[in-house]
């Protein structure tokens, strides 16, 4: 693991807003909280969704997702405890375990499973879809997973563990970039004292999902279970994090698209015309 010396910042982010999800189940009966929802899409551009799941009730997840399709967009799933099989229409197949990230791109369309491989225990962690720029939204499907041995991690000197799935932070590339999109996935672990802070690109949305403990962002207390949403101050280069209590979250960051969005369930398009298009491909059988 490597030890990476902390970005000086000239300024923090400041958290402009705290935003509680919503509980709701999806795919057959799967338990979660939908952090980001349709409301925040244009705000945190290019994101559209962020799901947590966490349970050790088999009943809360052990139907998973049968097949569903997607069309325009990327998925990232990160899994802190649990094991996923995916199958997709493409010819793709992998599970999914501890520590592990599964990156999708539907681009022109797929369908695909994910089903747990487990029938009891914790299964917990984190599903975000990331658009797809106009001229990606139908290429062709993608995807990989990472074990969690593939996912770069550093620590610092204040034994804050850095785990980077996407983009760039204190001078550690993650496993995944995107020349448009530009996105940065961090999971940090702080311990009970500690502080931390990395770049975040001005240009980019911004926001914080605590899953462990309460952290001082940028000021503020961010408690468990809650977004922060980083506010776009002209100036500020970053965020810093501090924890008084052993404590753990998402930093998720991307450059907004500024692009339409329509959204019909599990396809994400630019237009109208665009989605009755990915509607009659999936019933005619053309989607993958």
């Amino acid at each position: 693991m490597n030890i990476a010396t902390q970005t000086k910042l000239r300024q923090s982010r400041t958290i402009e807003r705290l935003v509680e999800g919503i509980a709701t189940s999806d795919g057959a009966g799967v338990k979660l909280t939908r952090v980001l929802t349709g409301k925040l899409q244009h705000r945190l551009d290019p994101f559209l969704m962020l799901d947590a799941f966490g349970s050790d009730d088999p009943d809360d997840y052990i139907a998973g997702f049968p097949d569903h399709p997607h069309r325009g967009f990327e998925t990232v799933t990160y899994m802190l405890a649990g094991r996923m099989r995916h199958r997709d229409s493409a010819g793709h197949e992998g599970l999914l375990g501890n520590g592990g990230v599964q990156w999708m791109t539907a681009g022109r369309g797929v369908i695909h499973s994910e089903i747990p491989e487990q029938k009891d225990g914790v299964m917990e962690g984190f599903q975000l879809w990331l658009n797809l720029p106009a001229q990606q939204k139908m290429s062709a499907p993608w995807y990989k997973d990472f074990a969690s041995e593939d996912i770069p991690e550093y620590t610092t000197a204040d034994n804050v563990t850095v785990r980077v799935i996407a983009g760039h932070s204190n001078g550690v590339a993650g496993a995944v970039t995107r020349e448009t999109t530009e996105p940065l996935y961090l999971d940090i672990h702080l311990p009970a004292g500690s502080s931390f802070s990395t770049a975040v690109p001005e240009t980019h949305n911004a926001f914080i999902y605590v899953y462990r403990g309460t952290v001082q962002a940028g000021g503020m207390p961010v408690g468990a279970q809650r977004m922060g949403i980083l506010g776009n101050t002209p100036g500020a280069d970053g965020i810093m994090l501090a924890a008084a209590e052993d404590a753990r979250l998402i930093l998720v960051a991307g450059k907004p698209l500024k692009e339409p969005i329509v959204q019909y369930g599990p396809f994400v398009m630019n237009t109208q015309q665009q989605i009755h298009e990915a509607l009659d491909d999936y019933r005619s059988g053309r989607l993958a």
